[in-house]
């Protein structure tokens, strides 16, 4: 349920962007059913009425059910009267009084996750501008939905207590990559509840001391957990979205709080104050 509600705030959003690039009076959107192929409309932004509103829209059935077969955007001018669509839902379209609508699929993975529309209650032709703006919505949706699905993943393995890893040198291993996995995730994490339970997560692989809590600014504790997985510094760049100088300055910066000379002082140091699993 969580998930579901994350998705519709990713898609309320895009929405907004894409009647504030295209200006384009209607839109309206929803994820695909997690146990059937259909989207269940659940945003609108523009609309006069509520027939719309829940409207569960099968895999090939109007314009967004063929988007989401075809996995790929479809627009039709004249809706009501369009031969390349079926016409389950020209009642609720009707009330609404559409007549231009385009229908972009969000896919995640090659699997259809949410469907985007745009619409006009004018019959004239969405030019490719339109269709642009609406693909690029429907990416940022992609994306937002893919670094979710990495998150969650990723705390989902961080929530065993550390004690009931088997104490081995490879099971510490992955502890640590998934430590700095989650690390790298929360700041591109728009959900602030998932992004502090991430955060909590990360507090489950360490037990730092009252004072080395404060010892590490975050950034400087991100890079610190990439040094420590074994990436360069210019592999911590990449992933965390920095240029390599600004890494080599937290980085120097987190072994002079540390007191450490060298890379490896610092890692240890942190692992011994428990900042670093």
């Amino acid at each position: 349920m969580a998930a579901e509600v994350a998705g519709a705030v990713e898609i309320r959003g895009a929405l907004a962007r894409l009647r504030r690039a295209t200006g384009l009076p209607i839109a309206f959107g929803g994820l695909v059913d997690a146990d059937r192929p259909q989207v269940r409309i659940s945003e609108l932004t523009g609309t006069h009425t509520a027939a719309l509103r829940s409207l569960a829209v099968s895999s090939g059935n109007g314009l967004g059910g063929r988007a989401v077969l075809l996995a790929r955007p479809c627009a039709v001018t004249d809706y009501s009267v369009s031969r390349r669509i079926s016409h389950e839902y020209d009642v609720p379209v009707a009330a609404e009084g559409i007549r231009s609508v385009l229908a972009v699929p969000v896919v995640v993975r090659r699997r259809v996750r949410g469907v985007l529309y745009g619409a006009l209650r004018t019959a004239e032709p969405l030019g490719d501008r339109t269709l642009g703006a609406a693909v690029a919505a429907a990416r940022d949706v992609e994306q937002a939905l893919v670094v979710r699905d990495e998150a969650v993943g990723l705390l989902a393995a961080a929530r065993p207590e550390p004690a009931a890893v088997p104490d081995t040198g490879a099971a510490w291993e992955q502890v640590r990559e998934a430590h700095a996995a989650l690390r790298a995730l929360a700041p591109r994490i728009s959900d602030p509840a998932l992004r502090s339970e991430l955060l909590a997560a990360c507090g489950l692989l360490t037990a730092p001391a009252p004072a080395a809590a404060k010892a590490l600014a975050p950034r400087e504790l991100d890079v610190l957990a990439w040094v420590a997985a074994g990436a360069t510094n210019a592999a911590v760049a990449e992933r965390l979205g920095l240029r390599p100088e600004t890494v080599k300055g937290y980085l120097r910066s987190a072994m002079r709080k540390l007191g450490a000379h060298t890379r490896g002082e610092a890692v240890s140091a942190a692992r011994r104050t428990g900042l670093l699993p």
